[in-house]
This record gives C-alpha cells, sequence and structure tokens, in this order.
C-alpha cells in the first residue's frame, strides 16, 4: 500500500498529540533521503522520521534506531544549524492531500524569533523534502526540480514552494452522503468499486478503497451493479468519520516474511486469503516500523550485500551442479563389480576363447537354478584386438579404477556436501543481517574462508567485535545468538562454559544458541525460550513446527580444518516449536 493522505492524516493526529511542543535536541540523515528529529517531549525522548525517498516514502514517531554515516550531509548540516533548540509547534496537512508542513518555533542568527518550516511531500516517485521560512521561501531541497525535470512546478532554493497542481479528484472528508449516493448512480455498472473510488477521490490508497468496497458488498472487486448504494455510502462516511475523531485499529498484513500491505484500520479483506496473517499495531507508527523495518531490511541486505548475494548464489548453484555430477559418477563406479565379474569369467573359461571374437556367452558359476540344477550364462564383450587374457586384464583395470574412484569421489562428496551446507548457513544469516555491521561481518568472514579476493583483505578488522544477540529468558537467564558462523564458533568454543546449554535447529541453517546458565539449573520454559530463539534466527523460521536439537556446550567437538559454524556431537536431546517471532523480539535486549 502507498503512504496515502489517510495514513498522513492518522500520523500527524499521533504526532500532534504525542510530540506537539517537543523540543529538537538533534537531527540525523541516516540514508540520503532520510531525516530522523530527536525530540524532547513532557513524555520523554522521542524520534520523528521523515523519508522523502521514492520507494518508501513517510513520515511518522518511530522507535527505530538507526546507523548514521560519520560525515553528516549537506541538508542534515543546515537542518542542525537551524532546528537544533527549536520547538515543534504545529503540524498542517494541505488539504487531503500526502503532503505536510512541519512548523518549528526558532530564533535567527541575531537571535529574534522566527519560524521555519519543514514541507514534506510523501507522493511516490515525486516524493521531496523542502526547508522554508516562514514566508515559504525555499531554503534547502533534498530533490531539486528545474525545468528540465518538470515543466509544471519548480522546486529550486530561493523560490517559493508552491503546492503541486491540484488533480480532478473530491475530497472524501468534505463529501456527504447524498453526494456519494449521486455519484454511484452515475458509476459504470461494470467498473469495480475499488477502481471508482480511487479514481474519483484524492488520497486514496488502492488497499483502502478494496477495504471500503469489501465492506459494503462482502468482495473486494464487486462492480457497481451488485452494489447497495446507500450501503456503500453509510460505510465510506463512517470510515472518514472514524478517521476524523482518531478511531483507528491500524495494521499491518505479512505472507512469511514477505511484506504486503499497512493500513490505519484493519484489512479484513485479506482475512481469508491462505497463508496471509495480519498483525495489529498499537500505533500509526508503530505500524509503520513493524512494515517498513521488515521491507527495508531486505532492501538493505539487497543493496549493501548485493555483491555477496550474487557469490553465495553462483557459488551454491556450482556445489549442487557439482555434487550431482559426483553422484553420477559414483553411481558408474558400481558397474565395477561387473568388470570384475566379466574378468573373472573371461580366465574361468580363458581355454574356450580365441582372439577376434567380439563377445562370448560364457558359464557363470555364481547364477545357478536350484530349480532346474542348471547354472546360468554372461554375454561379456570382449575387444577383437585384445587376447583373451589382455581382455581380462582390461577389465580388471577398469575394476581396480573403478574402485579407486569410488572411494575419492565419496570423500568430494562429503567435501563438497559440507561446504554447500557452509554456504546455505551463510546465505541465511545474510538473509537476517540488521545493519551494515552484520553485513560487513559477512563479508569479512568470507574473506578470510577465501571466498572473496585478496583486495578484500585490506578492510577493517573492527567488525569482528560486533556483539551476539541478546535475549532473556523468562527466569532471567541469559541468551546469546550468533549473527554470523565466525561469531557462532566464537560464541559456542570461546566464550560459552562447559556447562552452558547449546541450541540449534536440526539440518537446517540457523544460529548457534547459547542458554548461560551460570551454575543455575534452567526451567523448562527457559529451554524452551532458548529453542524459540534457535528456531526464529534459522531458515525454519517460517515452518509451522521447527525441531531444534540441545546439548551441553562439553559435548561439541570441531573437525580440524571444517569450515566456520560446523561443529558435531553425539549426545543430544531434540525439541519441536513453533517458531514466534513476537515473542523472541519480546525478549531481545537492545543494550
Amino acid at each position: 500500500m502507498a503512504f496515502d493522505a489517510g495514513f498522513l492524516y492518522a500520523v500527524l493526529s499521533e504526532i500532534r498529540e504525542k510530540a506537539l511542543g517537543g523540543r529538537i535536541e538533534k537531527v540525523t540523515q541516516p540514508q540520503k533521503d532520510e531525516i530522523v528529529l530527536h525530540l524532547r517531549t513532557r513524555d520523554g525522548a522521542g524520534k520523528l522520521l521523515i523519508n522523502a525517498g521514492s520507494s518508501n516514502p513517510r513520515i511518522g514517531l518511530t522507535d527505530l534506531t538507526f546507523e548514521n554515516p560519520a560525515q553528516p550531509p549537506m541538508l542534515c548540516m543546515l537542518l542542525r544549524k537551524h532546528l537544533n533548540g527549536s520547538t515543534l509547534s504545529d503540524l498542517i496537512q494541505f488539504g487531503f492531500e500526502r503532503a505536510c508542513a512541519l512548523i518549528f518555533d526558532t530564533r535567527d542568527e541575531m537571535g529574534f524569533p522566527c519560524r521555519k518550516k519543514l514541507i514534506v511531500e510523501c507522493m511516490g516517485k515525486y516524493s521531496n523534502l523542502m526547508f522554508t521560512d516562514e514566508q515559504g521561501k525555499i531554503l534547502s531541497v533534498l530533490h531539486a526540480v528545474d525545468f528540465t525535470t518538470s515543466s509544471l512546478r519548480q522546486v529550486l532554493p530561493g523560490m517559493t514552494y508552491e503546492l503541486p497542481p491540484a488533480q480532478n479528484k473530491k475530497d472524501p472528508l468534505q463529501i456527504s452522503k447524498d453526494e456519494l449516493i449521486a455519484l454511484c448512480a452515475q458509476a459504470n455498472p461494470e467498473i469495480p468499486v475499488w477502481k471508482y473510488l480511487n479514481q474519483s477521490f484524492q488520497g486514496l490508497a488502492p488497499a483502502v478503497c478494496r477495504e471500503i468496497a469489501y465492506r459494503a458488498t462482502g468482495d473486494s472487486e464487486a462492480c457497481f451493479e451488485r452494489v447497495d448504494a446507500d450501503k456503500l455510502s453509510d460505510v465510506f462516511v463512517r470510515w472518514f468519520d472514524d478517521l476524523k475523531k482518531g478511531h483507528l485499529d491500524p495494521c499491518c498484513v505479512f505472507e512469511g516474511r514477505k511484506t504486503l500491505e499497512y493500513s490505519y484500520q484493519a484489512l479484513t479483506y485479506l482475512a481469508s486469503v491462505p497463508g496471509v496473517q495480519i498483525t495489529p499495531a498499537e500505533t500509526p507508527g508503530q505500524a509503520l516500523d513493524m512494515f517498513f523495518s521488515a521491507r527495508e531490511k531486505q532492501a538493505r541486505t539487497q543493496a549493501l550485500g548485493a555483491d555477496l548475494i550474487h557469490l553465495l548464489s553462483r557459488t551454491e548453484s556450482r556445489l549442487v551442479k557439482k555434487i550431482q555430477v559426483q553422484e553420477s559418477e559414483r553411481e558408474d563406479c558400481e558397474k565395477g563389480l561387473t568388470y570384475k565379474k566379466y574378468a573373472d569369467l573371461i580366465t574361468n573359461n580363458i581355454y574356450l576363447l580365441q582372439k577376434g571374437a567380439s563377445s562370448a556367452r560364457l558359464t557363470d558359476y555364481e547364477d545357478y537354478n536350484e530349480a532346474t540344477g542348471a547354472y546360468g550364462t554372461c554375454d561379456v564383450p570382449l575387444d577383437t584386438q585384445l587376447t583373451p587374457a589382455a581382455n581380462a586384464q582390461k577389465y580388471y583395470k577398469k575394476y581396480t579404477k573403478s574402485q579407486h574412484a569410488q572411494l575419492a569421489l565419496t570423500e568430494q562428496l562429503a567435501l563438497a556436501q559440507q561446504e554447500l551446507t557452509y554456504i546455505r548457513s551463510v546465505e541465511d544469516a545474510l538473509s537476517r543481517a540488521e545493519s551494515i555491521s552484520d553485513i560487513s561481518a559477512i563479508r569479512e568472514e568470507l574473506t578470510i574462508s577465501g571466498y572473496l579476493g585478496k583486495a578484500r583483505k585490506q578492510m577493517s578488522r573492527k567488525e569482528s567485535s560486533l556483539p551476539p544477540l541478546r535475549y532473556r529468558s523468562p527466569n532471567g537467564f541469559l541468551i546469546l545468538c550468533g549473527r554470523n558462523n565466525i561469531q557462532n564458533d566464537r560464541l559456542s568454543f570461546r566464550e560459552a562454559s562447559r556447562f552452558d546449554y547449546w541450541f540449534h535447529v536440526k539440518d537446517a541453517p540457523g544460529s548457534h544458541v547459547i542458554l548461560v546458565t551460570d551454575g543455575k539449573e534452567p526451567g523448562d520454559e527457559d529451554y524452551t525460550a532458548a529453542c524459540q530463539v534457535a528456531a526464529v534466527n534459522s531458515k525454519l523460521s517460517d515452518s509451522a513446527q521447527a525441531p531444534v536439537d540441545y546439548t551441553l556446550v562439553r559435548n561439541l567437538k570441531k573437525p580440524p580444518a571444517s569450515k566456520p559454524g560446523f561443529v558435531i556431537f553425539h549426545t543430544n536431546w531434540t525439541a519441536y516449536v513453533t517458531p514466534d517471532p513476537d515473542l523472541v523480539s519480546s525478549m531481545r535486549e537492545t543494550k
């Protein structure tokens, strides 16, 4: 769903309630298109996120943490100069559009009171952020727009801000029930209700239009020929009355790990879709955090780790093909017993054979039929250029070669399988990377393991000190979780005590998890909590039931020259849990 005018209305209402009058303590710019205002309000510290990028534009209060560049961009430094110490005094939404102004009370260079504005336009690829004075003169702009970009409106420093060109659509906050009934009567009977609402009213996302159609007709794709105009008008007017009164039910919609939709009201039309989960949120800001933290995590991983994803995918494909070839060759080696049989038959019947024959049907004394009392026969291919003795020697050599090849292939196949398991474990760790530091640590691991070139070895090694993820069980036991394979090794063989417990999903890539006992005996709920952490931080996080192996750390062994993260053990227990990401998230320690 796009960040529509309705969600902007809901978000601004939340900001008015929680942050209006707050003082700006700091301004940061974590990403090129992202500004974070750190506020101090009567209820404590808070953060206001503004994203004016083309892919995920939005504004809202956030609880997320951000990594900032060492050198702040120019826009960030300008905002710090003018807004640090200022007060957020007002918020204005321009009609029912996806544009608003944040107004700050501050002081100019001479110390006189003045006002500054941050104007935010959340309009897809046309999203922008303008910093203006009280009269609307643009002091700085995130994305400059000149005549070469647009002939309708230019946005440049020194110009006066103007609203985007108005669309020929109606304001849903201003329309009455009778007016809407009259509009429905004029609609094409064959057009879907949601499409008509989306085309006729400003600021409505398709998901909102589908939800209104569903509540009115029971079908999100219903056409006007099957619609009761009076009921549709009731649903429509009630929807926006609830918005104006603040009666909201924000939610996010997921399909496994994939993000689908978010809204300031429940999207009931998606409830019956197989595999879809609707997760409620307490506030619109929390819904945005929930939705975009998952989406941007995937996007950030793909952007910053694109070369790693390509490397791992290419390596995995090569190993899968190599294993298939080796398994096929090993199957061919099983023909070695046939070669030995041919050689034995030729040797046993050599007095019957002459040079020049292309084949011979020989008595097989190992194939005795008790019912008939007769021996079977076997057709043996022969090389016409060789003597019978030379044919026998040829088959003996083939047999010996196949035996040696089978031993070598079995060893090589085991090594290839182990390498494939390692590559898939790195892919799993990369899919769960939460920050630039996580990706850098995985990059360092691949460099140490020899998968990246020597040029990579000049990188900084400060990522090696990246701490493991920390959780607390219901009884207060510390649970540690590795972020990558090198950290898994360090956690299991250096930091954990011999009497701590080690957890890992069975037969699948995942993190090493340590339940720190400190000499105490954990309860059943503590073991379950550690199993949940291991299941969620693994490839099986989306499965209905995940098997988790656990054992004492003292039972772990690491074979010499094995890949990072690889361990063996012979004594363990196995528990089955249903992965619960929300439960695991609630146990996580942020510091």
